[in-house]
């Protein structure tokens, strides 16, 4: 395509700048070939010098009126010259300067779809239970463990013995409970442990360990996918021939998990 006029830049422009190493003379060597005086801008110590009164410059040739010392500063910007690159001069690009969407400032991160985000974050929503009253668990009925005491509940979404996912919460979550009782005896017998969404069995620990006492102890843990609205419960299954009881030991029976930062 044609334009009138100065055709428009697809490159980045910087002016170029030397510095020299001074030294008792008045000649000097310049890195990029100029007309004249005019296109350089030549600085000692930080004070600009007239062209052709202070100084003569012709092809890479510099010539001083009077000669520098070797602990001048001195240093020209070619305005005749004009360095162009397809990426940006340093330091040249600000917050500003970019397209991307999302809060731009100090607490956010550039992300690889042009967007930002927050950094790191919190492992909401979460939440702790424990189990003050006891309940004898029936045999051979897959049972809800009876939590019943929060501890903490950011969403105050745990209820009816079970965590409901928040809405617009659903995701990964990580899940972990523990539960002792009277679920072992001399035959092997023990009791396996479950965490369900809703209906659905999503992880299982067969039996557990046990003491002297004949005190069975489960632990369950792992990350479970879950859709907001379903009720997440701590379950128990076992085949002692007779009811039993759990301790309610906050030590020993608690269930809890938090959301998954993706």
């Amino acid at each position: 395509m044609s334009y009138i006029g100065t055709p428009p830049s697809n490159a980045f422009t910087s002016l170029l700048k030397q510095d020299f190493s001074t030294s008792a003379t008045t000649g000097y060597t310049l890195d990029h070939a100029v007309n004249n005086a005019n296109d350089i801008a030549l600085f000692i110590n930080f004070v600009r010098q007239e062209p052709t009164a202070g100084y003569a410059a012709s092809g890479t040739s510099l010539v001083l009126t009077s000669a520098t010392a070797s602990s001048d500063d001195m240093y020209c910007v070619y305005l005749g010259q004009a360095l162009q690159t397809v990426n940006p001069p340093n330091a040249s690009v600000g917050i500003s300067q970019l397209t991307a969407t999302g809060t731009k400032d100090a607490t956010t991160f550039l992300r690889g779809d042009n967007t930002f985000a927050v950094a790191g974050g919190t492992n909401t929503p979460n939440f702790f239970v424990t189990a003050n009253t006891s309940q004898n668990i029936a045999n051979a009925t897959t049972t809800i463990v009876p939590y019943n005491t929060v501890v903490y509940d950011t969403a105050s979404a745990f209820g009816s013995n079970g965590f409901t996912v928040p809405s617009g919460q659903g995701g990964k979550y990580y899940f972990f409970a523990r539960l002792m009782g009277q679920f072992w005896d001399a035959s092997g017998e023990s009791a396996d442990l479950s965490i369900f969404e809703g209906s659905t069995q999503k992880i299982v620990k067969k039996n557990g360990g046990y003491n002297a006492g004949g005190d069975f102890s489960n632990e369950i843990t792992g990350v479970v996918n879950v859709s907001a609205g379903s009720l997440i419960t701590i379950k128990i299954y076992h085949t002692m021939g007779q009811a039993r009881g759990f301790d309610t030991n906050t030590n020993f029976t608690y269930f809890g998990g938090y959301k998954i930062i993706e």
